[in-house]
């Protein structure tokens, strides 16, 4: 993918993230007021108006796409073809996950929005849930029900939380594996003989 349509893509992108943000907040203004969210939904911690998200989520969506498109330029045409369809499905994994969040936190189920974040955690370790499309996913998920910076803040925690895991624990865990795999063939190989 060339450095050029890949610019035009983040564009459009980000203006349609914009837009959507802008409506939603517009809509809000008119239907009772913009919500404001307190962190980690605790009366006593501060408040955190949803209007900041009209300028964090298209920033954040034109950042996340700058480290995305490092991913994907410069790369082979079929390499760069099979990166595209990782990211779109990582991101659209990660949105899932993020309006199934909102809902049922939405819907009054308090402990299920914990196993939510427990599969994105677990799901660490077999997928790069840190990389940018799976951020931007699950803050775009979350953004109707939380506004932007709450699940920025959430999505980044997850991701240096899934960093750890995929970068350091999965090898570990691999390793651990291969070597029980390996004792295991040895051992009928030698029961063979």
């Amino acid at each position: 993918m060339s450095e050029k349509r890949f610019f035009k893509i983040r564009l459009y992108f980000t203006g349609i993230i914009a837009i959507f943000i802008w409506l939603l907040l517009a809509w809000n203004y008119y239907h009772g007021g913009v919500p404001s969210h307190h962190v980690l939904n605790d009366k006593n911690l501060p408040e955190i108006s949803n209007w900041w998200g009209a300028l964090l989520l298209p920033l954040l969506s034109w950042v996340l796409f700058y480290w995305i498109k490092k991913r994907v330029i410069n790369v082979e045409d079929d390499e760069s073809k099979k990166s595209v369809f990782a990211i779109f499905y990582g991101f659209l994994g990660a949105l899932i996950m993020g309006v199934i969040l909102s809902v049922f936190f939405t819907l009054g189920y308090a402990n299920f929005p914990a196993y939510i974040l427990l599969i994105i955690l677990l799901s660490g370790l077999f997928f790069p849930v840190y990389r940018a499309e799976y951020i931007l996913g699950f803050v775009i998920g979350m953004t109707f029900t939380f506004g932007a910076v709450l699940p920025t803040g959430i999505g980044f925690i997850l991701a240096l939380i899934g960093a750890f895991l995929y970068l350091c624990i999965r090898p570990v865990f691999l390793y651990i594996i291969s070597r029980f795999l390996f004792a295991v063939v040895s051992r009928k190989q030698k029961i063979n003989k």
